[in-house]
Protein backbone atom coordinates (compact mmCIF):
# COMPACT_ATOMS: atom_id res chain seq x y z
CA UNK A 1 0.00 0.00 0.00
CA UNK A 2 1.42 3.36 -1.04
CA UNK A 3 0.48 6.40 1.05
CA UNK A 4 1.29 9.94 -0.09
CA UNK A 5 1.80 12.56 2.61
CA UNK A 6 1.07 16.11 1.48
CA UNK A 7 2.96 18.52 3.73
CA UNK A 8 1.01 21.59 2.62
CA UNK A 9 1.31 25.35 3.13
CA UNK A 10 -2.28 26.56 3.09
CA UNK A 11 -3.92 29.99 3.36
CA UNK A 12 -6.51 30.50 6.10
CA UNK A 13 -9.89 31.35 4.62
CA UNK A 14 -8.91 30.59 1.02
CA UNK A 15 -11.26 27.65 0.67
CA UNK A 16 -11.25 27.63 -3.13
CA UNK A 17 -7.46 27.92 -3.34
CA UNK A 18 -6.95 25.21 -0.72
CA UNK A 19 -9.36 22.90 -2.55
CA UNK A 20 -7.48 23.44 -5.82
CA UNK A 21 -4.27 22.54 -3.98
CA UNK A 22 -5.89 19.28 -2.83
CA UNK A 23 -7.04 18.41 -6.34
CA UNK A 24 -3.70 19.20 -7.98
CA UNK A 25 -1.71 17.37 -5.30
CA UNK A 26 -3.95 14.31 -5.45
CA UNK A 27 -3.37 14.18 -9.20
CA UNK A 28 0.41 14.36 -8.65
CA UNK A 29 0.28 11.66 -5.99
CA UNK A 30 -1.59 9.36 -8.35
CA UNK A 31 0.34 10.05 -11.55
CA UNK A 32 3.87 10.54 -10.20
CA UNK A 33 3.89 8.30 -7.12
CA UNK A 34 1.19 5.72 -7.98
CA UNK A 35 -0.19 6.29 -4.49
CA UNK A 36 -3.30 4.51 -3.23
CA UNK A 37 -4.20 7.38 -0.89
CA UNK A 38 -3.06 10.93 -0.15
CA UNK A 39 -3.32 12.62 3.25
CA UNK A 40 -3.64 16.36 3.88
CA UNK A 41 -3.26 18.38 7.13
CA UNK A 42 -5.88 19.24 9.72
CA UNK A 43 -8.59 21.69 8.57
CA UNK A 44 -7.20 21.59 5.05
CA UNK A 45 -10.00 23.60 3.49
CA UNK A 46 -10.23 26.41 6.04
CA UNK A 47 -6.55 26.54 6.91
CA UNK A 48 -5.45 26.60 10.55
CA UNK A 49 -6.41 28.29 12.77
CA UNK A 50 -9.53 29.74 11.11
CA UNK A 51 -10.59 31.42 14.38
CA UNK A 52 -13.82 33.44 14.11
CA UNK A 53 -14.17 32.69 10.41
CA UNK A 54 -15.84 29.58 11.82
CA UNK A 55 -18.69 31.79 13.05
CA UNK A 56 -19.61 32.82 9.48
CA UNK A 57 -22.44 30.74 7.92
CA UNK A 58 -21.16 31.32 4.39
CA UNK A 59 -17.91 29.52 5.23
CA UNK A 60 -19.79 26.21 5.44
CA UNK A 61 -21.58 26.75 2.14
CA UNK A 62 -18.24 27.39 0.44
CA UNK A 63 -16.72 24.33 2.10
CA UNK A 64 -19.57 22.14 0.88
CA UNK A 65 -18.98 23.28 -2.70
CA UNK A 66 -15.23 22.69 -2.33
CA UNK A 67 -15.76 19.17 -0.98
CA UNK A 68 -18.12 18.42 -3.84
CA UNK A 69 -15.50 19.62 -6.32
CA UNK A 70 -12.84 17.43 -4.70
CA UNK A 71 -15.17 14.42 -4.91
CA UNK A 72 -15.97 14.95 -8.56
CA UNK A 73 -12.40 15.62 -9.71
CA UNK A 74 -10.33 13.02 -7.83
CA UNK A 75 -10.40 9.48 -9.14
CA UNK A 76 -8.28 6.35 -8.70
CA UNK A 77 -6.84 7.65 -5.42
CA UNK A 78 -8.31 8.02 -1.94
CA UNK A 79 -8.13 11.49 -0.37
CA UNK A 80 -8.18 12.33 3.34
CA UNK A 81 -8.96 16.03 3.78
CA UNK A 82 -9.60 18.11 6.90
CA UNK A 83 -12.50 20.56 7.18
CA UNK A 84 -15.02 22.06 9.65
CA UNK A 85 -18.25 20.05 9.73
CA UNK A 86 -21.42 21.83 10.87
CA UNK A 87 -24.19 19.72 12.44
CA UNK A 88 -27.26 20.44 14.58
CA UNK A 89 -25.30 19.93 17.79
CA UNK A 90 -22.42 22.18 16.77
CA UNK A 91 -19.31 22.32 14.62
CA UNK A 92 -16.77 19.49 14.49
CA UNK A 93 -13.10 19.60 13.62
CA UNK A 94 -13.46 16.87 11.02
CA UNK A 95 -11.87 14.96 8.19
CA UNK A 96 -13.56 13.41 5.17
CA UNK A 97 -12.34 10.24 3.45
CA UNK A 98 -13.07 10.58 -0.26
CA UNK A 99 -13.12 7.59 -2.60
CA UNK A 100 -14.25 7.49 -6.22
CA UNK A 101 -16.50 10.51 -6.17
CA UNK A 102 -18.05 10.29 -2.72
CA UNK A 103 -17.28 10.68 0.97
CA UNK A 104 -17.23 7.15 2.39
CA UNK A 105 -16.39 8.17 5.99
CA UNK A 106 -16.16 11.17 8.27
CA UNK A 107 -14.21 11.39 11.51
CA UNK A 108 -14.76 14.00 14.22
CA UNK A 109 -11.82 15.01 16.42
CA UNK A 110 -12.40 13.72 19.93
CA UNK A 111 -9.88 15.71 21.96
CA UNK A 112 -9.96 19.48 21.55
CA UNK A 113 -6.89 21.38 22.83
CA UNK A 114 -7.69 24.47 24.84
CA UNK A 115 -4.35 25.61 26.21
CA UNK A 116 -1.46 27.78 25.04
CA UNK A 117 -2.21 28.98 21.52
CA UNK A 118 -5.16 26.61 21.13
CA UNK A 119 -8.75 27.74 21.60
CA UNK A 120 -10.69 24.92 19.94
CA UNK A 121 -13.45 24.63 22.54
CA UNK A 122 -14.58 28.12 21.54
CA UNK A 123 -15.54 26.76 18.13
CA UNK A 124 -15.87 22.98 18.15
CA UNK A 125 -17.75 20.22 19.90
CA UNK A 126 -15.87 16.96 20.44
CA UNK A 127 -16.53 13.73 18.60
CA UNK A 128 -17.08 10.57 20.61
CA UNK A 129 -16.46 7.62 18.32
CA UNK A 130 -13.61 6.04 16.39
CA UNK A 131 -13.70 5.79 12.62
CA UNK A 132 -12.07 2.98 10.64
CA UNK A 133 -12.00 2.47 6.89
CA UNK A 134 -10.78 -0.37 4.69
CA UNK A 135 -7.93 0.43 2.31
CA UNK A 136 -6.75 -2.43 0.13
CA UNK A 137 -7.73 -4.89 2.85
CA UNK A 138 -5.99 -2.93 5.62
CA UNK A 139 -8.00 -1.42 8.49
CA UNK A 140 -7.12 2.26 8.94
CA UNK A 141 -8.08 4.30 12.04
CA UNK A 142 -8.54 8.03 11.41
CA UNK A 143 -7.41 10.56 14.03
CA UNK A 144 -6.77 14.30 14.16
CA UNK A 145 -3.83 16.02 15.89
CA UNK A 146 -4.55 16.13 19.65
CA UNK A 147 -6.07 12.64 19.46
CA UNK A 148 -2.56 11.15 19.55
CA UNK A 149 -1.44 13.33 22.47
CA UNK A 150 -3.77 11.36 24.73
CA UNK A 151 -4.05 7.53 24.98
CA UNK A 152 -7.78 6.95 24.42
CA UNK A 153 -8.04 7.13 20.59
CA UNK A 154 -5.01 4.86 20.30
CA UNK A 155 -6.71 2.39 22.63
CA UNK A 156 -9.86 2.59 20.48
CA UNK A 157 -7.82 1.82 17.37
CA UNK A 158 -6.30 -1.23 19.02
CA UNK A 159 -9.69 -2.47 20.28
CA UNK A 160 -11.13 -2.16 16.76
CA UNK A 161 -8.25 -4.14 15.28
CA UNK A 162 -6.76 -1.27 13.30
CA UNK A 163 -3.70 -2.11 11.20
CA UNK A 164 -2.47 1.48 10.89
CA UNK A 165 -3.37 4.93 12.26
CA UNK A 166 -3.62 8.03 10.04
CA UNK A 167 -3.14 11.24 12.02
CA UNK A 168 -3.59 14.63 10.32
CA UNK A 169 -2.20 17.70 12.09
CA UNK A 170 -1.79 21.43 12.38
CA UNK A 171 0.86 21.31 15.08
CA UNK A 172 2.66 24.66 15.55
CA UNK A 173 6.38 24.95 16.12
CA UNK A 174 8.32 25.86 19.18
CA UNK A 175 11.92 25.08 19.98
CA UNK A 176 12.27 21.36 20.59
CA UNK A 177 8.77 20.47 19.33
CA UNK A 178 10.01 17.90 16.78
CA UNK A 179 11.73 15.79 19.43
CA UNK A 180 8.63 16.01 21.65
CA UNK A 181 6.43 14.72 18.83
CA UNK A 182 8.70 11.79 18.02
CA UNK A 183 8.87 10.77 21.68
CA UNK A 184 5.08 10.92 21.94
CA UNK A 185 4.47 9.01 18.71
CA UNK A 186 6.92 6.33 19.84
CA UNK A 187 4.75 5.81 22.92
CA UNK A 188 1.55 5.66 20.88
CA UNK A 189 2.85 3.22 18.27
CA UNK A 190 3.99 0.88 21.03
CA UNK A 191 0.61 1.16 22.76
CA UNK A 192 -1.31 0.45 19.57
CA UNK A 193 1.15 -2.01 18.06
CA UNK A 194 0.63 -0.46 14.63
CA UNK A 195 2.36 2.19 12.48
CA UNK A 196 1.29 5.84 12.63
CA UNK A 197 1.27 8.00 9.52
CA UNK A 198 1.58 11.57 10.80
CA UNK A 199 1.07 14.49 8.38
CA UNK A 200 1.63 18.07 9.55
CA UNK A 201 0.90 21.53 8.20
CA UNK A 202 3.77 23.79 7.15
CA UNK A 203 4.07 27.58 6.83
CA UNK A 204 3.34 30.80 8.71
CA UNK A 205 -0.05 32.03 9.89
CA UNK A 206 0.10 35.33 11.78
CA UNK A 207 2.06 34.57 14.99
CA UNK A 208 2.14 30.82 14.45
CA UNK A 209 4.53 28.91 12.26
CA UNK A 210 4.09 25.24 11.37
CA UNK A 211 7.21 23.21 10.77
CA UNK A 212 5.91 20.19 8.87
CA UNK A 213 8.35 17.39 9.76
CA UNK A 214 5.67 14.84 8.86
CA UNK A 215 6.67 11.26 9.59
CA UNK A 216 5.80 7.60 9.53
CA UNK A 217 6.74 5.52 12.56
CA UNK A 218 6.72 1.75 12.96
CA UNK A 219 5.41 -0.05 16.07
CA UNK A 220 9.05 -0.45 17.10
CA UNK A 221 9.32 3.38 17.27
CA UNK A 222 11.53 3.37 14.19
CA UNK A 223 11.09 6.45 11.98
CA UNK A 224 10.81 5.27 8.37
CA UNK A 225 9.76 8.53 6.71
CA UNK A 226 10.52 12.07 7.80
CA UNK A 227 9.55 15.18 5.88
CA UNK A 228 11.55 18.38 5.68
CA UNK A 229 11.09 21.12 8.26
CA UNK A 230 9.47 24.38 7.06
CA UNK A 231 9.18 23.27 3.41
CA UNK A 232 6.24 21.93 1.46
CA UNK A 233 6.64 18.42 0.12
CA UNK A 234 4.91 15.30 -1.11
CA UNK A 235 6.32 12.18 0.52
CA UNK A 236 5.63 8.54 -0.21
CA UNK A 237 5.40 5.82 2.42
CA UNK A 238 5.11 2.17 1.42
CA UNK A 239 3.33 -0.03 3.93
CA UNK A 240 3.45 -3.80 3.82
CA UNK A 241 4.25 -7.02 5.67
CA UNK A 242 3.04 -10.57 5.96
CA UNK A 243 1.17 -10.30 9.27
CA UNK A 244 0.61 -6.62 10.08
CA UNK A 245 1.62 -3.62 7.94
CA UNK A 246 4.84 -1.84 8.71
CA UNK A 247 6.53 1.05 6.99
CA UNK A 248 8.95 -0.52 4.55
CA UNK A 249 10.57 2.46 2.90
CA UNK A 250 10.42 6.19 2.38
CA UNK A 251 12.44 9.38 2.35
CA UNK A 252 14.07 10.57 5.57
CA UNK A 253 15.10 14.22 5.71
CA UNK A 254 17.54 14.82 8.61
CA UNK A 255 16.30 16.92 11.51
CA UNK A 256 17.67 20.45 11.77
CA UNK A 257 19.91 21.75 14.52
CA UNK A 258 18.37 23.93 17.21
CA UNK A 259 19.66 27.20 15.73
CA UNK A 260 18.81 26.30 12.15
CA UNK A 261 15.26 25.30 13.06
CA UNK A 262 14.76 28.58 14.95
CA UNK A 263 16.15 30.61 12.10
CA UNK A 264 14.06 28.80 9.47
CA UNK A 265 10.96 29.31 11.64
CA UNK A 266 11.60 33.06 11.67
CA UNK A 267 12.27 33.15 7.91
CA UNK A 268 9.09 31.16 7.25
CA UNK A 269 7.00 33.42 9.49
CA UNK A 270 8.24 36.59 7.79
CA UNK A 271 7.99 35.20 4.26
CA UNK A 272 4.41 33.99 4.66
CA UNK A 273 3.20 37.07 6.55
CA UNK A 274 4.56 39.35 3.83
CA UNK A 275 3.57 37.23 0.84
CA UNK A 276 0.19 35.95 2.03
CA UNK A 277 -0.84 39.51 2.87
CA UNK A 278 0.43 40.59 -0.57
CA UNK A 279 2.92 43.23 0.55
CA UNK A 280 5.44 44.14 -2.17
CA UNK A 281 8.24 44.23 0.39
CA UNK A 282 9.36 45.49 3.79
CA UNK A 283 10.84 48.60 5.42
CA UNK A 284 13.39 48.18 8.22
CA UNK A 285 15.07 50.74 10.43
CA UNK A 286 18.70 49.64 10.53
CA UNK A 287 20.51 51.06 13.56
CA UNK A 288 23.81 49.24 13.24
CA UNK A 289 22.81 47.13 16.27
CA UNK A 290 22.35 43.40 16.56
CA UNK A 291 18.53 43.31 16.50
CA UNK A 292 18.07 45.23 13.27
CA UNK A 293 21.01 43.33 11.75
CA UNK A 294 19.38 39.96 12.44
CA UNK A 295 15.98 41.26 11.29
CA UNK A 296 17.51 42.40 8.01
CA UNK A 297 19.19 39.03 7.48
CA UNK A 298 15.95 37.14 8.17
CA UNK A 299 13.96 39.40 5.85
CA UNK A 300 16.49 39.10 3.03
CA UNK A 301 16.53 35.32 3.34
CA UNK A 302 12.73 35.31 3.41
CA UNK A 303 11.82 37.58 0.48
CA UNK A 304 15.09 38.72 -1.12
CA UNK A 305 17.09 41.88 -0.51
CA UNK A 306 15.67 43.61 -3.58
CA UNK A 307 12.31 43.93 -1.80
CA UNK A 308 13.78 45.64 1.29
CA UNK A 309 14.12 49.35 2.09
CA UNK A 310 16.79 49.71 4.81
CA UNK A 311 16.64 53.10 6.55
CA UNK A 312 19.51 54.42 8.66
CA UNK A 313 18.27 57.38 10.71
CA UNK A 314 21.18 58.70 12.79
CA UNK A 315 20.83 61.29 15.53
CA UNK A 316 23.47 63.31 17.39
CA UNK A 317 24.10 60.24 19.58
CA UNK A 318 24.59 57.72 16.76
CA UNK A 319 28.14 56.48 16.35
CA UNK A 320 29.63 56.66 12.85
CA UNK A 321 30.35 52.95 12.89
CA UNK A 322 26.63 52.26 13.44
CA UNK A 323 25.85 53.89 10.10
CA UNK A 324 28.81 52.22 8.39
CA UNK A 325 27.85 48.76 9.64
CA UNK A 326 24.21 49.20 8.64
CA UNK A 327 25.26 50.33 5.17
CA UNK A 328 27.67 47.40 4.79
CA UNK A 329 25.06 44.82 5.72
CA UNK A 330 22.39 46.33 3.47
CA UNK A 331 24.87 46.18 0.60
CA UNK A 332 25.82 42.58 1.40
CA UNK A 333 22.17 41.51 1.36
CA UNK A 334 21.13 43.49 -1.70
CA UNK A 335 18.78 45.84 0.16
CA UNK A 336 18.23 49.47 -0.81
CA UNK A 337 20.00 51.65 1.73
CA UNK A 338 18.67 55.11 2.64
CA UNK A 339 20.45 57.57 4.94
CA UNK A 340 17.93 59.90 6.58
CA UNK A 341 19.41 61.93 9.48
CA UNK A 342 16.82 62.93 12.10
CA UNK A 343 18.69 65.83 13.74
CA UNK A 344 16.66 68.58 12.06
CA UNK A 345 13.39 66.75 12.79
CA UNK A 346 14.42 66.21 16.41
CA UNK A 347 15.32 69.89 16.77
CA UNK A 348 11.96 70.91 15.30
CA UNK A 349 10.14 68.83 17.91
CA UNK A 350 12.22 70.29 20.73
CA UNK A 351 11.47 73.80 19.49
CA UNK A 352 7.76 73.07 19.24
CA UNK A 353 7.76 71.74 22.81
CA UNK A 354 10.08 74.43 24.23
CA UNK A 355 7.39 76.36 26.13
CA UNK A 356 5.57 73.27 27.39
CA UNK A 357 8.78 71.63 28.66
CA UNK A 358 10.40 74.81 29.96
CA UNK A 359 12.06 74.38 33.35
CA UNK A 360 12.24 70.59 33.13
CA UNK A 361 15.37 68.45 33.07
CA UNK A 362 16.10 66.34 29.95
CA UNK A 363 15.19 62.68 30.51
CA UNK A 364 13.57 59.81 28.62
CA UNK A 365 11.15 62.30 27.03
CA UNK A 366 13.87 63.61 24.73
CA UNK A 367 15.19 60.09 24.14
CA UNK A 368 11.79 58.85 23.08
CA UNK A 369 11.21 61.81 20.75
CA UNK A 370 14.17 60.54 18.72
CA UNK A 371 12.66 57.07 18.49
CA UNK A 372 9.30 58.53 17.49
CA UNK A 373 10.90 60.66 14.80
CA UNK A 374 12.18 57.41 13.31
CA UNK A 375 8.77 55.78 13.65
CA UNK A 376 7.15 58.59 11.64
CA UNK A 377 9.77 58.26 8.89
CA UNK A 378 9.42 54.49 8.71
CA UNK A 379 5.65 54.74 8.42
CA UNK A 380 5.86 57.48 5.78
CA UNK A 381 8.02 55.24 3.57
CA UNK A 382 5.65 52.33 4.26
CA UNK A 383 2.62 54.40 3.27
CA UNK A 384 4.20 55.68 0.10
CA UNK A 385 5.64 52.36 -1.14
CA UNK A 386 3.02 50.01 0.28
CA UNK A 387 5.71 47.97 2.06
CA UNK A 388 5.21 46.77 5.61
CA UNK A 389 7.47 47.99 8.42
CA UNK A 390 9.25 45.23 10.33
CA UNK A 391 9.76 46.18 13.98
CA UNK A 392 13.12 45.00 15.29
CA UNK A 393 12.55 44.59 19.05
CA UNK A 394 13.27 41.29 20.80
CA UNK A 395 11.45 39.37 23.55
CA UNK A 396 13.73 40.54 26.36
CA UNK A 397 13.01 44.19 25.56
CA UNK A 398 9.28 43.63 25.13
CA UNK A 399 9.11 41.73 28.42
CA UNK A 400 10.43 44.62 30.48
CA UNK A 401 9.12 47.47 28.31
CA UNK A 402 12.54 48.59 27.09
CA UNK A 403 10.95 49.93 23.91
CA UNK A 404 9.29 53.16 22.78
CA UNK A 405 5.62 53.17 21.90
CA UNK A 406 5.09 54.66 18.42
CA UNK A 407 8.88 54.71 18.02
CA UNK A 408 10.96 51.54 17.68
CA UNK A 409 7.74 49.59 18.34
CA UNK A 410 6.20 51.00 15.15
CA UNK A 411 5.59 48.31 12.56
CA UNK A 412 3.21 45.73 11.18
CA UNK A 413 5.19 42.62 12.05
CA UNK A 414 7.97 41.88 14.56
CA UNK A 415 10.17 38.92 13.57
CA UNK A 416 12.13 38.88 16.86
CA UNK A 417 9.18 39.44 19.18
CA UNK A 418 9.57 35.97 20.74
CA UNK A 419 13.37 35.77 20.52
CA UNK A 420 15.26 36.51 23.77
CA UNK A 421 18.32 38.75 23.39
CA UNK A 422 20.75 35.94 24.16
CA UNK A 423 19.17 33.90 21.35
CA UNK A 424 19.46 36.90 19.02
CA UNK A 425 23.24 36.69 19.39
CA UNK A 426 23.27 32.90 18.90
CA UNK A 427 21.16 33.13 15.76
CA UNK A 428 23.27 35.97 14.34
CA UNK A 429 26.45 33.94 14.85
CA UNK A 430 24.80 30.88 13.30
CA UNK A 431 23.72 32.92 10.26
CA UNK A 432 27.21 34.36 9.86
CA UNK A 433 28.64 30.83 9.92
CA UNK A 434 26.49 30.06 6.85
CA UNK A 435 27.75 33.18 5.08
CA UNK A 436 29.14 36.36 6.59
CA UNK A 437 26.42 39.01 6.29
CA UNK A 438 26.46 40.73 9.70
CA UNK A 439 29.56 42.88 10.35
CA UNK A 440 31.60 41.26 13.17
CA UNK A 441 31.72 44.36 15.39
CA UNK A 442 27.90 44.40 15.47
CA UNK A 443 28.22 41.14 17.40
CA UNK A 444 31.02 42.42 19.62
CA UNK A 445 29.75 45.89 20.61
CA UNK A 446 27.87 46.34 23.90
CA UNK A 447 24.16 46.83 23.05
CA UNK A 448 22.92 50.41 23.17
CA UNK A 449 19.80 52.31 22.11
CA UNK A 450 22.05 55.31 21.30
CA UNK A 451 19.45 57.79 22.54
CA UNK A 452 21.78 59.54 24.98
CA UNK A 453 25.48 60.16 25.35
CA UNK A 454 27.36 56.98 26.29
CA UNK A 455 24.13 55.05 26.83
CA UNK A 456 24.23 51.25 27.28
CA UNK A 457 21.35 48.81 27.79
CA UNK A 458 22.96 47.74 31.08
CA UNK A 459 22.33 51.24 32.44
CA UNK A 460 18.68 50.24 32.78
CA UNK A 461 18.72 46.44 32.74
CA UNK A 462 20.70 43.53 34.14
CA UNK A 463 23.09 41.88 31.72
CA UNK A 464 21.09 39.92 29.15
CA UNK A 465 22.07 36.39 30.28
CA UNK A 466 20.78 37.23 33.76
CA UNK A 467 17.69 39.01 32.44
CA UNK A 468 16.77 36.18 30.07
CA UNK A 469 17.23 33.55 32.76
CA UNK A 470 14.84 35.43 35.07
CA UNK A 471 12.33 36.00 32.26
CA UNK A 472 12.42 32.35 31.21
CA UNK A 473 11.45 31.33 34.74
CA UNK A 474 8.78 33.96 35.32
CA UNK A 475 7.22 34.26 31.86
CA UNK A 476 7.56 30.78 30.39
CA UNK A 477 7.57 28.56 33.48
CA UNK A 478 5.32 30.60 35.80
CA UNK A 479 7.77 30.71 38.71
CA UNK A 480 6.82 32.93 41.63
CA UNK A 481 9.11 35.77 42.68
CA UNK A 482 10.35 33.66 45.57
CA UNK A 483 11.06 30.64 43.35
CA UNK A 484 13.14 32.76 40.99
CA UNK A 485 15.12 34.15 43.92
CA UNK A 486 15.61 30.63 45.29
CA UNK A 487 17.30 29.70 42.01
CA UNK A 488 20.18 31.96 42.98
CA UNK A 489 19.27 35.37 41.59
CA UNK A 490 19.72 38.59 43.56
CA UNK A 491 16.41 39.60 45.13
CA UNK A 492 16.50 43.27 44.15
CA UNK A 493 17.20 42.37 40.52
CA UNK A 494 14.42 39.78 40.41
CA UNK A 495 11.82 42.11 41.91
CA UNK A 496 12.83 44.93 39.57
CA UNK A 497 12.59 42.72 36.46
CA UNK A 498 9.24 41.19 37.42
CA UNK A 499 7.81 44.60 38.27
CA UNK A 500 8.77 45.78 34.78
CA UNK A 501 7.18 42.71 33.17
CA UNK A 502 3.86 43.31 34.91
CA UNK A 503 3.94 47.08 34.47
CA UNK A 504 4.45 46.92 30.71
CA UNK A 505 1.56 44.70 29.69
CA UNK A 506 -0.08 47.78 28.16
CA UNK A 507 2.82 48.15 25.74
CA UNK A 508 2.68 44.54 24.62
CA UNK A 509 -1.03 44.90 23.86
CA UNK A 510 -0.06 47.57 21.32
CA UNK A 511 2.87 45.70 19.83
CA UNK A 512 2.93 44.21 16.34
CA UNK A 513 2.38 40.46 15.99
CA UNK A 514 5.50 38.35 15.63
CA UNK A 515 6.69 34.81 15.08
CA UNK A 516 6.18 32.43 18.00
CA UNK A 517 9.18 30.16 18.64
CA UNK A 518 9.10 29.53 22.41
CA UNK A 519 6.64 27.63 24.59
CA UNK A 520 5.16 30.86 25.96
CA UNK A 521 5.01 33.83 23.65
CA UNK A 522 3.46 37.18 24.46
CA UNK A 523 0.07 37.42 22.76
CA UNK A 524 -1.84 34.23 22.00
CA UNK A 525 0.03 32.22 24.64
CA UNK A 526 0.14 34.65 27.55
CA UNK A 527 -2.92 36.81 28.23
CA UNK A 528 -2.50 38.91 31.34
CA UNK A 529 -4.63 41.85 32.54
CA UNK A 530 -3.25 45.34 32.05
CA UNK A 531 -4.81 46.65 35.25
CA UNK A 532 -3.65 44.34 38.02
CA UNK A 533 -2.41 44.32 41.60
CA UNK A 534 -0.43 41.13 41.10
CA UNK A 535 1.89 40.20 42.75
CA UNK A 536 1.58 43.27 45.01
CA UNK A 537 0.52 46.87 44.73
CA UNK A 538 3.98 48.22 45.50
CA UNK A 539 5.41 50.49 42.83
CA UNK A 540 8.99 51.26 41.93
CA UNK A 541 10.25 54.53 40.50
CA UNK A 542 10.84 54.63 36.75
CA UNK A 543 14.58 54.68 36.06
CA UNK A 544 15.98 57.64 34.17
CA UNK A 545 16.87 55.62 31.07
CA UNK A 546 13.70 53.56 30.82
CA UNK A 547 11.96 53.85 27.49
CA UNK A 548 8.24 54.50 27.58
Amino acid sequence: MKIAISQSNLLVGDIDGNAEHVIATARRAREELSADAVLFPELTLTGYPPEDLLLRPDLYRRQALALERICTTTRNIDVLVGYAHRADEGVYNACAYVREGRIIARYFKQHLPNYGVFDEKRYFVPGHAPCLIDLEGIRVALTICEDVWVPEPTRQAREHAADVIFNINASPYHVGKGAEREKLLALRTKEAGVPIVYVNLVGGQDELVFDGASLVMNPTAEVMVRGAEFDEGLYLAELGGENAPTALSGEQVPALSREESMYKALVTGVRDYVNKNQFPGVVIGVSGGIDSALTLAIAADAIGGERIEALSMPSRYTARMSVDDARAQASAMGARFHLIPIESVFEAFLESLRDVLAGTTPDTTEENIQARCRGVILMAVSNKLGKIVLATGNKSEMAVGYATLYGDMAGGFAPLKDVPKTEVYRLARWRNAVSSVIPPRVLDRPPSAELAEGQLDTDSLPDYPTLDAILERFVERDYSVEEVIDDGFEEKTVRSVIFKVIRNEYKRRQAAPGVRITRRAFGRDRRYPITSGYPSRSREPVTSNEKS
